[in-house]
């Protein structure tokens, strides 16, 4: 497959007062067009900071990020970007929430409408267009906001941590939506968590980070798909690559504690 993403010798310092702060220093990462990459690490490496980076919101202090061979120095249409926290609108319903990105690009009507419907019936929130977020759980405001991301029909998903801050029941739920939606769409995933079990779920590859974003291991998943994120966690080779990854993931708290 060809490479839609290409990280070259990037680096990223913030400056806090008289001192600078090295978050990433000469990372170098290839994403494969049409995969699920998962980055994992410990909070402080640099995950974010990247993924970041790589949605053209952080400028890089050196090196560079291409996209599709372009330099990714800003947004693009094409490539969506899920945060960690729900930015819904709350003077908007969930409807009107998801139209949004349409309303923006100059989208008729119709046309949005149709698009908004069939993504509520993707994410499972049928019944609820005209709820605002308030009214809302924690699991429908990620659907509506997964919907939202999706109403443009980007090529590439940015998800930074997107269902850390639900029950272990909702996150298998969203996890096995995430799959469905993304199986067969030819879309390049590049997804972050803290959670070693949902990488494996997730990804065809694991990408474990380290202190400044060091890649302490780069792993590709040989489990079958289509995937069930509640049983897949049960075959032996799961368990295989957990321990193999929960070493690595090991090693990269220790490079933070010794330089702390």
């Amino acid at each position: 497959m060809a490479t839609i993403i290409r990280i070259e010798q990037v680096s990223k310092s913030f400056v806090h007062g008289d001192q600078e702060l090295a978050v990433l220093t000469n990372v170098n990462l290839q994403i494969e067009q049409g995969s699920f990459v998962v980055m994992v690490g410990p909070s402080g490496c640099g995950k974010s900071t990247l993924l970041n980076a790589v949605a053209g919101l952080v400028p890089t202090t050196s090196g560079m990020i291409y996209y599709n061979n372009s330099p990714m120095i800003n947004p693009r249409l094409e490539v969506g970007y899920l945060t960690q926290k729900d930015t819904l609108m709350p003077w908007r319903n969930v409807e009107h929430n998801i139209a949004m990105p349409l309303e923006i690009r100059g989208i008729q009507k119709n046309e949005r409408q149709q698009i908004t419907g069939e993504l509520i019936q993707k994410v499972g929130l049928k019944g609820f267009e005209k709820h605002y977020p308030r009214e809302l759980s924690g699991g429908m405001l990620r659907r509506a906001s997964l919907a939202r991301m999706l109403s443009t029909a980007p090529d590439t998903l940015l998800m930074d941590e997107p269902f850390g801050a639900l029950d272990a029941q909702l996150r298998l739920e969203l996890q096995n939506e995430l799959l469905n939606l993304w199986s067969g769409s030819g879309k390049t995933v590049l997804f972050v968590t803290h959670d070693i079990e949902e990488a494996i779920v997730l990804g065809d590859r694991v990408v474990v980070l380290g202190l400044r974003g060091r890649i302490i291991l780069d792993e590709y998943i040989n489990l079958p798909r289509p995937r069930d994120a509640a049983q897949i966690r049960f075959r032996p080779e799961f368990a295989q690559v957990h321990h193999y990854l929960w070493n690595a993931l090991m090693d990269a708290r220790t490079q933070q504690e010794v330089s702390a």
